[in-house]
């Protein structure tokens, strides 16, 4: 949904190459450099058993550079699988990051911000010592990130499921959130016990941090949150942004990196001890489109995009996956809205690009396809349930088991939006369309809304999923118009618009 306007690859052998990714750069002179000095500022803003997420900001305290090179060495054997903000190198335990044609000038007293994914063993040291142009530079601030590993949170372990004749009562659901797998068209618990997503969306992680008001819409302390579960809503989804989460420096110091990684998983927490489903999902991307229907003609990630890009989206999902792999309670939806459909010009093409991704007909950036997002989730290990979206801003499913991407896990479900201004909104087509793929998959309607401040058509759509055990979510737990967001609330103790009214009652009628 849009927003009110105020707001790589393993490295392999020796010495690989990784695929570059943008670069802002604070400062504009140029002109060749003589003996660069510069500070360096090492950081891990992100760490998981085995790999973690780093940056590096480099000052050139000296004249303007034309052309940079940054090197230093890691002391403890790790391995640098994937980088941002340069090209980035590896031979041994030497790292070397060097500038593109395009962000080569390094302006006297200019920043630079790097980042990339790692993997360690055993102690993750930080490096001590760090070259510009293969002058030392002064190491500014804490280098030595945390050396112990993230505690596993505590799961219950699954319970054998029931064996016995369907004449038996069903398995009794797990107490709180649970841990989702895919057991046919069905969510099952940890006790084989069917569940149903029903809930809201909290809107702002997407937009806020980028536009440099803050990093989230609102209030998200422990009683806002508290207020969507006396909705007896279950779930929340919570829309990212993946230059604020990788820490791109088009974004404020204050909103980027570990700051915005460290409150996502503070909110996510706060939603599971509420005993709901935290479902992180990727809302706003890196790419320049200026096609049919584009949100903006930005290259960053300001606005929604047709499809995710090759540069930074896996990497994303690789850091996200690493984050919450060891807690399966945690949901991952892939992409908030694709619609390649509107920059090709057949079906065929915007299902094929929507999987496979690459060079897609009227997509100016390298695409990266739903396939390859499934793949940079589960080569973590990350067994978490994951949702993979349609295309025409995820209204249309009708070629989506015929596309659908491969997952080893066996853990995917389908994810569907719906207002009443879209194509497909009426019974024959849900009909047509949704049936057949919640014949054989989960499904779950992400977005649900009107722009009517009434909740007419909403109740058409959760009597629809009713009658057939799906999910749905509303747009938007946000004090926005309820027209224009559409918006579930007028404050965020929970008061109810007459469109969130729809929503609020129903919820808590399932659950009486």
């Amino acid at each position: 949904m849009r927003h009110p306007p105020r707001l790589t690859a393993l490295l392999a052998g020796a010495a690989v190459t990784l695929a570059s990714t943008a670069l802002a750069v604070v400062g504009t002179a140029s002109g060749a450099a003589a003996a660069p000095v510069c500070t360096v500022e090492y950081s891990v803003t992100n760490q998981w058993t085995g790999g973690f997420q780093g940056a590096l900001t480099v000052t050139n305290n000296s004249t303007a550079l034309n052309g940079w090179s940054l090197g230093f060495s890691f002391p403890a054997g790790q391995q640098v699988g994937q980088g941002w903000g340069g090209k980035w190198s590896q031979s041994g335990a030497a790292v070397t990051v060097t500038n593109e044609s395009w962000n080569a000038q390094l302006g006297a007293g200019a920043k630079a911000t790097t980042g990339f994914i790692a993997s360690w063993t055993g102690t993750n040291t930080a490096p001590a010592a760090f070259t510009l142009g293969g002058v030392p530079c002064t190491v500014d601030g804490p280098t030595t990130p945390p050396t112990t590993p993230p505690t596993d949170p505590p799961t219950t372990p699954p319970t054998t499921p029931p064996t016995t004749p369907p004449t038996s009562p069903p398995p009794t659901p797990v107490t709180g959130a649970p841990e989702l797998s895919v057991t046919g068209n069905k969510f099952t618990d940890q006790n084989g016990a069917v569940r149903r997503l029903l809930g809201v969306n909290r809107s702002g992680g997407e937009f806020m941090c980028v536009q440099g008001y803050g990093i989230w819409d609102g209030p998200v302390d422990d009683a806002s949150v508290r207020a969507i579960a006396d909705w007896k809503a279950n779930t929340v989804r919570i829309p990212l942004n993946e230059e604020c989460w990788l820490g791109l420096d088009n974004v404020k110091p204050e909103y980027r990196g570990a700051h915005y990684v460290d409150a996502v998983k503070d909110l996510v927490t706060k939603v599971l001890a509420h005993g709901m489903t935290p479902v992180v999902e990727l809302h706003w991307t890196h790419g320049q489109y200026t096609g049919n229907s584009a949100g903006c003609a930005d290259v960053h990630a300001t606005c929604q995009k047709p499809m995710p890009n090759a540069q930074y989206t896996p990497a994303f999902w690789t850091s996200v996956a690493n984050t919450f792999k060891n807690d399966r309670r945690v949901v991952f939806d892939l992409f908030n809205e694709p619609y390649p459909d509107r920059a090709t010009s057949t079906a065929t093409q915007a299902w094929t690009c929507w999987r496979d991704g690459g060079t897609c007909p009227g997509i100016g950036y390298e695409v990266a396809g739903m396939q390859d997002l499934v793949d940079a989730v589960r080569a973590t290990g990350a067994k978490n349930l994951v949702l993979v979206p349609g295309l025409a801003y995820s209204n249309d499913l009708s070629q989506w088991l015929t596309y659908r991407p491969t997952d080893p896990a066996a853990n995917l479900a389908a994810a569907w939006h719906v207002y009443n201004f879209n194509t497909c909104a009426d019974e024959t087509c849900w009909n047509n369309t949704l049936a057949p793929v919640a014949a054989q998959v989960p499904l779950l309607a992400g977005e649900i809304g009107e722009n009517t401040c009434g909740h007419a058509f909403i109740d058409r759509v959760m009597k629809w999923f009713d009658d057939r055990g799906l999910s749905y979510l509303g747009w938007t737990w946000n004090t926005w118009n309820c027209n224009s967001g559409p918006a579930l609330i007028t404050s965020y103790d929970g008061t109810p618009t007459a469109f969130g009214t729809g929503l609020r009652d129903h919820l808590r009628a399932l659950t009486s």
